[in-house]
């Protein structure tokens, strides 16, 4: 056995230290930078960002080596905005149409509360991929895979085919996210209606679905309780 290198826990220690104190200053700029969008808008100057933070330029690039990793914490903390609100909406066993409305209203709840870090977000994809046609949100695979789950094994529970549950999955998350970018840009009715009139077509589209098969859903009541299905293990397998 090697013997331990002398001071190598004195070098560990110093170096978790360090990296819980980057840490930590570096979620205190992306705080900074998250105010500087709400209140000005999502063009960023870094010269706001550093005034904001109460440091130098230099002492901010000493934690972010540019713009645009600066941005990519950005989107790190604006996808935990995301998965905290909409996760346990999607996951939350009250009544279906009431979970539904959780789901939608929470991901417009985090668009309207941040815009400009959407649109930063957004500015920077456009950029990365050369084209503005259209955006694509960090966590639509998280959110999709998330709901096709669900869907899968409720999919199941009513004995149906559990092979949509994906394509369904990513088309709602798409709807969801083509809305809310479009509600962005016009502002042309209350969150509270836009969210109400999403609701409804997601509804529309699962109950159509459901009554094909000759199966009834209450809006006001929960699903049937959706539990793991048992798997086999072969005796090679024990």
């Amino acid at each position: 056995m090697n013997a331990p290198v002398k001071g190598s826990r004195g070098s560990d220690a110093r170096r978790d230290r360090w990296t819980a104190h980057r840490d930590g200053r570096r979620r205190q700029f992306v705080d900074a930078a998250l105010r500087v969008l709400d209140a000005d808008g999502p063009e960023l100057l870094i010269d706001a960002v550093a005034a904001e933070a109460g440091v130098s330029k230099p002492v901010l690039y000493r934690y972010f080596s540019d713009k645009a990793e600066l941005v990519e914490a950005l989107a790190a903390r604006g996808s935990e905005f995301l998965r905290a609100r909409l996760l346990p909406a999607i996951h939350s066993n009250g009544p279906v149409l009431d979970r539904i409305a959780g789901a939608v209203g929470a991901y417009f709840a985090v668009i309207d509360e941040h815009p400009n870090l959407y649109w930063l977000i957004a500015r920077r994809r456009t950029a990365e991929t050369g084209h503005d046609g259209g955006t694509v949100h960090p966590d639509k695979e998280t959110i999709a895979s998330a709901l096709a789950a669900v869907i899968s094994d409720y999919l199941w529970v009513f004995g149906l085919d559990s092979g949509a549950a994906e394509p369904w999955a990513h088309g709602v998350t798409g709807l969801v996210q083509s809305t809310g970018e479009w509600w962005l840009h016009r502002r042309s009715m209350s969150r509270a209606h836009v969210v109400e009139y999403v609701t409804q077509l997601i509804w529309a589209a699962l109950t159509g679905v459901l009554d094909q098969a000759g199966i009834e859903v209450d809006p006001d009541k929960p699903l049937p309780v959706a539990r793991p299905r048992l798997t086999v293990r072969r005796a090679d397998q024990a």
